[in-house]
């Protein structure tokens, strides 16, 4: 049985635990990400460059490069000197987006250079602005919508900003699409453009959404598990199951889609990437039988 074609579509840590846990379950991966933020070093290169937000993309690709120097070196933070604050990594790519108008090409380019197993493409061709409709009113900006709280609904700036071609042959291809886990507002559903979600809309890929494990303070207090998969179903995904901790209490409302499995081991505060390997292998399973 050939080994399945994944899409993992999010940002953050997130999204750089899912690789680290699919890369020896799939065939081919593909990991979708988030281009939208605005904070720390990433926020400091988009805004002295003019390029698109290098972080997550650079989480990804130190997730799916080989244990050894070059790995290490793509996380090494400096701490002294013009630049304190940058890890390797950003500096790298931020070089690669500024000699090259095609961030696929940059992100492609930088994955043969470290020997990575796997495919980064960003969910835009273009630099993306998050806006959210909130209790307060309107914010802009990542870090601004992070701590904003009551947050009704997500936009950005522009609202169907282009999608690479190569991520929607990705998803069209695709047996399984993950979405998530991560901050859900600022990683997850910042990931999904709409051109994503009508990728996915049009593919037959399995749709798998991976539950956070709980509230992430300033961004989704007092959510539960129900609230989570509401919030992700009002910004046009469909998940065909929801991977959810078995900790977590189960409404009735998305009992039909939800499959409970063990994602972290007592007392983490984060999903395990082993367990969440054995979850995903099981679904595939699953449906291929």
């Amino acid at each position: 049985m050939n080994a399945p074609r994944i899409v993992a579509i999010g940002g953050g840590h997130g999204l750089a635990m899912s690789l680290d846990a699919l890369r020896d379950v799939a065939g081919e991966l593909t990991a979708v990400v988030s281009v939208a933020d605005d904070g720390g070093s990433s926020g400091r290169l988009r805004r002295e460059l003019g390029i698109m937000a290098p972080g997550d993309m650079r989480r990804c690709l130190t997730a799916l490069t080989p244990p050894g120097l070059i790995r290490d070196a793509l996380d090494h933070r400096f701490d002294e000197g013009t630049l304190s604050g940058h890890p390797a990594g950003n500096v790298l790519l931020a070089a690669l987006l500024e000699n090259v108008d095609d961030p696929v090409v940059a992100m492609d380019t930088a994955v043969e250079m470290v020997g990575a197993r796997g495919r980064i493409l960003p969910a835009s061709r273009n630099r993306v602005d998050l806006l959210a409709d909130t209790e307060r009113g309107v914010v802009r900006g990542q870090v601004a919508v992070s701590r904003s709280g009551g947050i009704r609904r997500l936009h950005t700036a522009p609202a169907d900003p282009p999608v690479p071609l190569e991520v929607e042959a990705a998803i069209g291809s695709a047996d399984l699409v993950l979405i998530g886990p991560g901050s859900l507002y600022t990683s997850v559903l910042a990931a999904a453009l709409p051109g994503i979600q009508r990728a996915i809309a049009a593919s037959d890929a399995l749709v798998v959404y991976v539950a956070n494990l709980g509230p992430e303070p300033g961004e989704t207090d007092g959510y539960s598990l129900a609230d989570h998969v509401a919030a992700v179903r009002t910004h046009g995904l469909k998940p065909d199951v929801v991977l959810a901790d078995v900790s977590l209490e189960v409404d009735h409302s998305i009992r039909d889609v939800v499959s409970s499995r063990p994602l972290c081991f007592a007392d983490d505060l984060a999903h395990a990437p082993e367990l969440l390997a054995a979850a995903v292998s099981e679904l595939v399973t699953a449906v291929r039988t």
